[in-house]
């Protein structure tokens, strides 16, 4: 028997909700970066995400129609719309193919090697391909090839890069590629210009001869030509009739611009910004077209990094050598040298970091970062805990890397407008210290003496391009050149006594080519120019810890060294008469004074105070007893001098040498073989060595004492960096490689007046474009897309 069942009665509306908020939420379709389109009737093929995509002429999902990884770029739809030809990279090289509208495998066309790109169809159904191949100067050539049989026609003209027939069989074509800068307004030697080269004419004629910027991409229809044009300061579309007369405008854009522009049947579609637009020629109806993607924007999927020495930018040693902080992917991490807990030190959301090294102290790290816009220095916690300080607030330009001082109290600094700085930590302060007139300062080639009162540069004060070493005091805030102006010199390097400054300088002149006769008639090549020398700071000091005893210093030898004082030198420091003027100062700020430096929890005896005498610095120096190289890098220790030393020839690889500090039996000694890089902490007892390794084993670092030779078991000095994994947004990443990119661009370009364009503004233009972008390649027309307009 049954029963009847009663429930509550429920209203069809209330059904309805019901029912609708038990489906899952479908999300409207995402936007992309479209480019490289094409029309035929109402379709409409274009590039996004490397791939290309079909859709409704008005509008629309797109569909899909090719999947490989590599680009399928400069789609062009068959006169009969049946097949699409396009460039590819599917065996590697960039080749043509076409391939079935409907779909299918495509067809390789050319084997050509030299980026073959397609430019359109003849009429008689011939795809047309811009190739260097047939050229033996760089200049691009048209071929037509019929895809069927493979039949293959040079159009005979030297120099042809885009083209369109009319039916009387006329070619219109630009005679140039388009200049690798991507400039608007260029009026250059290369700017883009269109002819006509008549069916069976004996030469080409030119069409726009009566502007000097770019004239491009021509299109036929109804006995007029249609181009882009930039005769009113932008890329739009123009026409006219094949005699070049009867001009006529028919976009006008004034924000990004006509690319790419493809035409049939009346109708031309068009690249401007991230979106395709659709220009019906007889009613001049101009629109965007809207278009969605049906994808995953897999391009756009979180990526991890296994593999961190492959993106390793920079590294650097704790003072006493128990960690390494490593700059990786503009991630900044700390890993231990023996047992110990992996740390990343900060992160924050499209922020890159650079250079991160390590504070006496141990605890902080120094960062360059970009998170306010500008390049600056930051604090970060280097076990990862606690929050980060920006210690720095008037960057204009951009700030290569810097160096703390052994006290911790000041930042020595140098920026991309040729100008060194220091930086007092407790005032926030900055006094300039010099301004080279013709090269950037290298960070390797700053020394802070250990009392933390002079920093030792390298410039070269002319534009003979021969360095020379300068001491900066900052009790008197006055800079002097040390070493001869007749030299090369480079790598300063304090000795911790207080007493001598080492550095290299190229005075091993000796020719490797023995004869300028012969067939080649070579010019002289200078290897192993790099000597090592010193200098004696004090009058004091007359001889080098590297004579041997003689009958003169035999006494001595037998004597205690005498203590330095530790009061500052009071003797007014004498320019050499060939120097430039010191370097006014930014801002007076009191002297600094000295304090213990501190490295880590390691126990350092006060630093010695560093006096020079000025008067007769030049009569006292030494060179060093040991063989000429390609020597850099140079540091020294209580007992050792470390250097690199890079073999002849443009693979020579590179060691790490030592030379113990001794008045007999003078020797080097290769302490690791086949590096990249090295430091040493501050401490002076530890090596961090970045040491290149066997194919397919990638790179490594090690940390070990430092000594004359590394350990026979180097493995076990080997930083494990196994936990070092991490994941990073590539929408993040572009944004973050977008903006660098206009600040590089605004710091590097030769015009400080960026040729009249306000520079903030055109980021602000284009930086809104960067979330329409799906794969790196898009990215990259993107920064061309905002640069062109200087």
């Amino acid at each position: 028997m049954s029963f009847p069942q009663t429930s509550p009665r429920i209203s069809p509306l209330l059904l309805t909700i019901l029912l609708l908020a038990a489906r899952p939420a479908a999300a409207d379709p995402a936007a992309g970066y479209y480019r490289f389109p094409a029309i035929h009737g109402d379709h409409v093929v274009f590039t996004a995400e490397g791939d290309l995509w079909r859709v409704s002429a008005q509008g629309g999902v797109a569909q899909r129609l090719t999947t490989h990884p590599g680009q399928e770029t400069n789609a062009s739809l068959s006169p009969d719309g049946q097949w699409i030809a396009f460039s590819a990279q599917y065996e590697g090289p960039v080749e043509a193919y076409v391939m079935p509208f409907a779909g299918g495998l495509p067809k390789r066309i050319t084997f050509d090697g030299e980026s073959a790109l397609v430019r359109g169809w003849t009429p008689d159904g011939r795809v047309l391909v811009s190739t260097f191949a047939e050229s033996t100067l760089p200049n691009r050539q048209l071929v037509a090839i019929t895809p069927a049989t493979m039949a293959r026609s040079s159009v005979p003209l030297a120099q042809a890069d885009e083209g369109c027939y009319d039916e009387a069989g006329n070619l219109y074509f630009t005679r140039l590629s388009a200049q690798s800068s991507h400039a608007k307004r260029y009026t250059g030697g290369t700017a883009q210009n269109l002819w006509r080269f008549p069916a069976g004419g004996p030469e080409a004629v030119p069409l726009t001869s009566d502007h000097a910027g770019t004239s491009k991409s021509p299109l036929w229809w109804s006995g007029r030509l249609y181009f882009a044009t930039d005769r009113d300061g932008h890329l739009n579309v123009w026409s006219m009739r094949p005699d070049g007369s009867d001009l006529r405008q028919h976009t006008r854009h004034t924000d990004f611009g006509v690319r790419f522009p493809a035409g049939q049947g009346g109708r031309i579609v068009y690249q401007n910004g991230a979106d395709l637009w659709l220009l019906e020629i007889t009613s001049g109806r101009n629109v965007v077209i809207p278009i969605t993607l049906a994808s995953d924007f897999d391009q756009t999927r979180e990526k991890w990094v296994d593999k961190p020495l492959e993106y390793l930018s920079g590294h650097a040693i704790s003072p006493n050598g128990d960690r390494v902080a490593l700059t990786v992917r503009g991630q900044v991490f700390v890993a231990p040298t023996g047992p110990g807990r992996l740390a990343e030190a900060s992160r924050q959301s499209g922020v890159r970091y650079r250079q991160a090294s390590f504070l006496p102290d141990g605890k902080s790290l120094l960062a360059l970062s970009d998170e306010s816009g500008e390049v600056e220095f930051w604090l970060l916690p280097a076990n990862g805990v606690g929050p980060r300080k920006q210690l720095t607030r008037d960057a204009a330009t951009l700030r290569i890397s810097g160096l703390a001082s052994p006290d911790g109290k000041w930042i020595a600094y140098a920026e991309r407008d040729q100008e060194l700085w220091v930086h007092e930590m407790a005032t926030g302060q900055a006094r300039r210290v010099a301004k080279s007139p013709a090269t950037d300062f290298d960070n390797a080639e700053l020394a802070w003496s250990h009392d933390s009162r002079w920093l030792a540069y390298v410039m070269s004060p002319n534009r003979s391009g021969l360095s020379r070493v300068f001491v900066y005091s900052l009790d008197d805030d006055r800079s002097t050149a040390v070493t001869s102006p007749r030299s090369a010199s480079a790598s300063p390097a304090w000795s911790p006594d207080g007493k001598w400054l080492y550095f290299t300088s190229e005075r091993n002149l000796e020719s490797t080519v023995s004869s300028p006769w012969g067939n080649r008639q070579p010019e002289p090549y200078f290897d192993k120019v790099d000597k090592i020398y010193q200098i004696a700071l004090t009058a004091a000091q007359r001889r080098s810890p590297f004579d041997p005893v003689d009958e003169l210093n035999a006494a001595d030898a037998e004597k205690p060294a005498p203590t330095p004082s530790p009061a500052p030198t009071k003797e007014e420091p004498k320019a050499d008469a060939a120097d430039p003027k010191p370097a006014e100062a930014k801002e007076a700020t009191p002297p600094a004074t000295k304090t213990n430096a501190k490295a880590g929890s390691a126990k350092d005896a006060k630093p010695a105070a560093v006096n020079i005498d000025f008067e007769g610095l030049e009569t006292r120096q030494w060179e060093v007893p040991v063989p000429a190289g390609n020597l850099g890098r140079l540091v020294v220790t209580d007992k050792h001098l470390f250097y690199t030393d890079r073999g002849g020839g443009p693979n020579g690889r590179t060691r790490l040498v030592a030379v113990e500090i001794r008045n007999k039996d003078v020797e080097t000694s290769t302490v690791i073989d086949d590096i990249k890089a090295f430091r040493l902490s501050a401490d002076r007892k530890k090596l961090l060595v970045h040491k290149s390794e066997a194919p397919g084993r990638g790179d490594a670092l090690y940390v070990f004492d430092a000594a004359t030779k590394a350990p026979e078991k180097l493995d076990k000095a080997r930083v494990d960096l196994s936990a070092l994994r991490f994941s990073y947004s590539p929408r993040e990443n572009w944004r973050q490689i977008f903006t660098d990119s206009w600040r590089l661009h605004r710091d590097y370009f030769y015009d400080k007046a960026m040729h009249g364009v306000d520079w903030p503004a055109n980021l602000a233009k284009h930086r809104p474009l960067v979330d329409r972008v799906t794969d790196r390649a898009e990215l990259n027309d993107l920064i061309a897309y905002m640069m062109s307009e200087l």
